[in-house]
Formats: structure tokens, sequence, C-alpha cells
């Protein structure tokens, strides 16, 4: 069985990351998601919140490949993780040559670490290269629709936790 990981912080999922979990479901057999606890970025949305939006988005994914996706809160290494879900795969998205340069270093480490893990890079769909869970935030908080870049459930998410109600 082919297991990749894909770990993140989702905060929030946007339609760029769904578009690399539909991507990478072709490539593996089961897909874990891991998402990051990371306190170094403050995250708008609690872990809990995050597994829940992450969970509910790739609900609807396995409906529509048949494919198996699990969602795993990690806050260890990401090679470490991903040696524990058995994992012979770790899926990175890349949106510009910027991504490149961090993820191109994570490479290089992750394979001093375990050399058995490979990391595939999925480019981004030229119409989500520009999105951005930062972005997306800013955008939210100062009342401008996201809808283009988020689920309409994760778009209700952002605007409740700023309050907008159903207005923007």
């Amino acid at each position: 069985m082919r297991i990749g990981f894909y770990p993140g912080t989702f905060d929030p999922i946007t339609l760029g990351h769904v578009d690399i979990i539909e991507r990478a479901m072709a490539l593996v057999d089961r897909l874990v998601i891991g998402v990051a606890i990371n306190r170094d970025k403050g995250p708008l949305f609690s872990l809990d919140e995050r597994v829940a939006m992450v969970d509910a988005e790739c609900a609807n994914i396995t409906r529509r490949t048949g494919g198996e996706i699990l969602v795993r809160p990690f806050e260890n290494l990401l090679i470490d993780i991903a040696r524990d879900v058995g994992a012979t795969v770790i899926v990175r998205g890349l949106r510009a040559v910027a991504d490149f340069e961090y993820e191109f270093q994570m490479v290089g480490m992750n394979r001093a670490l375990d050399s058995s893990i490979e990391t595939v890079f999925l480019m981004a769909d030229a119409r989500r290269q520009a999105i951005a869970s930062k972005l997306v935030k800013e955008i939210a908080r100062l009342g401008g629709d996201v809808s283009k870049f988020v689920t309409p459930a994760v778009n209700e998410a952002l605007r409740a936790r700023f309050d907008h109600g159903g207005g923007k």
C-alpha cells in the first residue's frame, strides 16, 4: 500500500490545499493529512477547529474519489510523523519559486533523517497559485469576499470568526 503524508497548518484549508489533496490521491492508496500544531504561526483557528475543517473537506473529497484519507494532528518532527503513519512519500505543494527554496532545504534535512521517505512536489494549479491561507485570513478580517479561495463551509467559519455574518 502506498501511503502519502501531506503536512500543513491549514489555517484555514483553502481551495489550493484541496487541489493538492485531490491530485495526491492519484499517487497514493492512502493519504494522511497532518495538521501541524505550529504555535509559532499563531493560528487563527484552534487545532481542533482546523482538524475538523480539514476532516470535513476530506470527507467531501473521499466521496468524490473513493480514496482513503486520514486526518491527524501533529507537533513532532515531520519525518517522525511520516514514519509513524507508514508513509513512503511526503507530498508538498508549490506555488512559487520562493516556496521551492524553503522546500528544497526541508527535503535535504528530511533525507538526512530518513532517506527511505521521498518528497513529491505538486505545482499548484494555475488558478490556485495566488491562494495563501495568510492572505485569505487578511482579506476575511477586513471584510472582503474570500469565496473564490475557500469552500463554502470554510468561508462561513471565517465570516463567523470575524463576525461579518452573512453580509459580505
